[in-house]
């Protein structure tokens, strides 16, 4: 459990890189070779400042109102609010505020942009369908989110994401409507060639920062997976949870794009299997979850 959670991390850590990477080489493809000057950054930069405080510190209400969810209390579900609560004390979290859905889906997501500010939604198919143990290995899973601040990572890496599609769409628009012309080069075979990839990678760019936004957001299933196991100390829990997560084809009724990255498994009908080595999917095969589970044993 350790090594897979030390090895999700490096791997967090190197996509977060390349973004970063990315965003920089879209800004040297612009200034360097289009007439743009550094205005098209400072705008597109102003803009992502403004989304992201938006959705840093009312991100989770969003969620919460998209999805349905309504706060319960120890007295409106005594059974699911002391499962979370024993949980917070063996991994000496805050109590999060917890949500239930009225929907028949086994699918349950955390969000919040830390611990202190954090909230639980489980789907009222979830807490009917899973045992105990079953039920417990899976808010172990998203307090494993909260602990591990992946919600918090998830909303940078959406500014990266903003980011890098509001330059490439201004460099797009400059480009090809005439507002932008190459600087002139000493060397003009090379400057063509330099301005050619610069050109591919501001098309490129949105694709790509989407695809490094999935993958982050696979790897850190497979973290908060080894995490809320080493909380339990029983990862056949949620293995047994996910086994049948997997055979329930019920997708949830009110769902979009823009959250469906939160959640425990995808909520898309059947996505969960067709998606098996899809890099658009937000979340990694279920087989291959309950396979490292079972490996953790």
């Amino acid at each position: 459990m350790y090594n897979q959670i030390a090895s999700n991390k490096r791997k967090t850590v190197l996509l977060i890189g390349i973004f970063l990477l990315l965003i920089i080489g879209i800004g040297w493809s612009i200034e360097a070779y289009f007439d743009t000057g550094p205005g098209i950054l400072a705008i597109a930069s102003i803009i992502a400042v403004v989304m992201s405080l938006v959705s840093y510190f009312q991100g989770d209400k969003i969620a919460l109102a998209v999805s349905g969810a309504k706060q319960i209390t120890a007295t409106d579900n005594p059974y699911v609010y002391h499962l979370v609560e024993n949980l917070c004390i063996a991994a000496g979290l805050p109590m999060p505020k917890v949500y239930g859905i009225p929907d028949g889906a086994l699918n349950a997501f955390a969000c919040g942009r830390d611990p202190q500010h954090a909230s639980i939604a489980v789907t009222d198919g979830i807490v009917k369908a899973l045992e105990n143990e079953e039920l417990e290995g899976v808010i172990a899973h998203e307090l494993s989110h909260i602990r591990n601040y992946d919600v918090r990572l998830a909303t940078v890496v959406i500014v990266c994401v903003g980011l890098v599609a509001l330059i490439a769409d201004l460099a797009r628009h400059n480009l090809f409507w005439g507002g932008a012309r190459r600087r002139s080069s000493n060397d003009r075979g090379l400057g063509g060639i330099l301005a050619l990839v610069g050109i591919i990678l501001i098309i490129l760019a949105p694709l790509f920062a989407q695809l490094i936004q999935l993958a982050i957001s696979r790897k850190r299933e497979y973290l908060a997976d080894a995490s809320g196991s080493l909380l339990t100390r029983y990862p056949e829990g949620l293995a047994r949870a996910l086994e049948k997560i997997a055979a329930s084809d019920q997708p949830l009724s009110r769902v979009n794009r823009a959250t469906a990255h939160l959640f425990l498994a995808s909520p898309y009908k059947n996505d969960t299997i067709k998606t098996a080595g899809n890099p658009f999917s937000t979340h990694p095969p279920i087989a291959e979850r309950i396979k490292r589970l079972r490996a953790m044993a």
